[in-house]
Order: structure tokens, then sequence, then C-alpha cells
């Protein structure tokens, strides 16, 4: 039997919060218009699992009334006492493109001790964009956590701002072979001859994966 928008708003007010889990993912099944009313009440759900798969599938949701999306998820993002949920949030303001929440992205990372959250709005900065972030992400190429440092780097080259080219150059030498990847991706991205030069000895490199992308790259922009 096919959910109806009644069925779901009678499990999204059951007290068993996996029936309003279940709930959630049913949304899938209608259309963006109806999907976003319905998911309106599980934005500030009393249970964090519920709250972070609605705000989670507002990334595609929030499409259908951006303003009003941008509102709920700054508001996840700034006030809500999970993690998760809060990096859900930053997640899905990439997805949307978001770029009026940039200053409150840049204030969580330097607020909060979470990674994954840090995470999050750093990997989100590519999404967005913006290059008013370059001086975030360049700060986040500094973290002690591998992760967002990573993060920083693919962030970085998405953000196509040749200023990220020799904040990323260095990088090409690193210990960690998955860094190094990331390096030569980002790199890729742009066609000057500094990155070429970078990549360059990278083909030679002994993790296969990092020398052939390394070879891939200089193939692309030959």
């Amino acid at each position: 039997m096919n959910p109806t928008p009644e069925t779901v708003r009678e499990l999204l007010e059951s007290e068993d919060f996996g029936q309003r889990l279940s709930a959630i993912n049913l949304i899938r099944q209608f259309d963006s218009a109806i999907g976003y009313e319905l998911i309106q009440p599980a934005l500030d759900d009393p249970n964090a699992r519920v709250r972070y798969a609605a705000i989670s599938q507002l990334s595609t949701l929030g499409q259908h009334d951006p303003s009003t999306a941008y509102r709920i998820l700054r508001d996840r993002l700034l006030k809500d006492p999970e993690p998760d949920v809060q990096a859900a949030a930053a997640d899905s303001i990439g997805a949307l493109k978001l770029k009026e929440a940039l200053p409150d992205l840049e204030l969580v990372y330097h607020q909060t001790d979470q990674w994954l959250v840090q995470f999050s709005i750093i990997a989100t900065l590519g999404e967005l964009g913006d290059p008013r972030s370059l001086e975030l992400l360049k700060t986040a190429l500094t973290s002690d956590n591998d992760l967002i440092k990573t993060a920083a780097i693919g962030s970085l080259g998405e953000l196509g701002d040749v200023a990220a080219v020799p904040l990323l150059i260095p990088f090409a030498g690193d210990a960690d072979w998955q860094v190094r990847y990331r390096v030569v991706q980002a790199l890729g991205r742009f066609d000057l001859p500094a990155a070429r030069e970078a990549i360059a000895p990278l083909v030679n490199d002994p993790m296969k994966p990092v020398a052939e992308e390394a070879h891939n790259q200089l193939s692309a922009n030959a």
C-alpha cells in the first residue's frame, strides 16, 4: 500500500521515534512541495536521530523554499545541541548553495570543539564556491585532524581560486598518500604551470592510486 500524506503525518506524530524515522524515509516518495510541507515537524523533533534525518533530507527538499530552508538550517547549525545535526545542517547548506550562511559557518568552525562539525563545514565551503572562504580553508590546512586537512585541500580545489595553488603545493610531498591523492585532484583543477609542475613528480609515487591520478590529471590538462 502506497503511503499518503495523512499516513505520514500520523507516523510523524507517533511517540515511537522509530516510526517517526520511518515517516521521514517515506517522505522521499512524494514530490518536493508535499515533502517539504510534511517534513517540517521533524526538523525540531526532540530525538536527535529524527532531526538528523530530517535536516539531511532538507538538502533536496529545501530547493522548494530556499529562504525558509536557510532560516531553518541556520538555526540548527547555530543552536542544535547535537553535533551530528549541526554537521547535517552544514552539509545541507552546501547542497543548497546557501552562500549567505558563510559567516555563520565560519563562526561555528571557530567556536566548536567537535571535529565532525568542523569537517562538514570545510567540505561545505567547496560546494559553496565562495572566494571569501579562502582564509578559513587556509586555516583548516593547519588542523591537527587529517580528515579536516584533507577536506580543506579538496575544497580549495573546488573553490577554483588561483590563490589556492601555492597553498596546495607543499602538500604534494605529504607523508600521507591520501593527502597526496587529494592534492593531485585539487591541483588538477588549475590549468597553471605551477600546478602541473607539482603534480608531475607524483606520476612515480609509490602508491598506485596517487601515481594513476597524477597521470590522469596531466593527460587531461596536456
